[in-house]
């Protein structure tokens, strides 16, 4: 009996770290108030967690706020389980280099949450201009309103497109997100049509992006990369020269990964 009850114990405690690492994810920065709350533990057990986190480097502490947050050591975990060779990595960080020389502007790297209607942002480079978008590492946006989201949802089979779609609640983020699931959907057809995503302030005022896919060995879309411009620097005419490369370094991305690439959509 002792024993069952000291597995008992083990899983218990698996369960709750578990549990808090879940609500940091959903939450970004929080007290520990509100991570006991929604990770439905007490609050001795949620800082004992919590500091064994700290500890070990997988959580940080703002000595400010006194919040917690993941930090990017467990970040560093997740995108080795996605991608163990490192193949992924180096292959976007030489196209999101090239991208990032041509255009300045910020430059990202997302894979889609499998559990979750989001994509989380495992990789970038920053903008060389002082007025930028920031992103963190880590962050999740929702799909219906990003570029990469789009470029990681518009290539996937239609029955999983139908199902994660039924899933999204449309809710709007900003003045340009699409709210309307047929809308959306012709969305991610001319995106698969064109061979890149685009959003216009649907995710953040001022903002405007655009994003294509990164396919595997397979041509699965494991990943994609994004630029982000500000509104107000955004040159309408370059637009043509931004999108051809866009899909020529993803391109060569996915080659890079084992992917047969078809040639040029016009």
């Amino acid at each position: 009996m002792p024993e069952a009850s000291s597995k008992t114990d083990n899983v218990a405690s698996v369960l709750k770290v578990f549990a808090v690492l879940e609500t940091l994810a959903q939450e970004g920065e929080a007290s520990l108030a509100v991570i006991a709350q929604r990770a439905l533990t007490s609050k001795s057990t949620t800082h004992r967690v919590l500091q064994t986190m700290v500890d070990l480097g997988y959580v940080r502490q703002n000595r400010d706020t006194e919040h917690y947050a993941l930090s990017t050591k467990l970040l560093g975990v997740a995108v080795k389980a996605l991608n163990d060779d490192g193949s992924l990595m180096h292959a976007a960080d030489r196209a999101m280099a090239t991208l990032a020389r041509a255009t300045g502007e910020a430059i990202n790297l997302g894979v889609m949450d499998e559990h979750e209607q989001r994509v989380v942002y495992i990789h970038q480079h920053k903008s060389s201009f002082s007025l930028s978008l920031k992103c963190t590492l880590g962050m999740r946006n929702p799909l219906h309103c990003t570029a990469l989201g789009k470029a990681l949802l518009a290539w996937r089979a239609p029955e999983e497109i139908a199902a994660r779609m039924a899933l999204m609640d449309f809710a709007p983020h900003a003045a340009g997100t699409i709210t309307d699931p047929r809308t959306f959907r012709a969305e991610l057809d001319l995106a698969r049509a064109r061979g890149y995503a685009e959003e216009i302030e649907e995710n953040e005022a001022g903002v405007r992006c655009m994003a294509a896919p990164l396919f595997d060995h397979i041509g699965r879309p494991v990943a994609a990369v994004s630029m982000s411009f500000l509104m107000l620097r955004f040159d309408e005419a370059r637009h043509g020269e931004y999108s051809a490369l866009l899909r020529e370094v993803t391109r060569a991305a996915s080659a890079d990964l084992g992917y047969a690439v078809r040639a040029p959509q016009a």
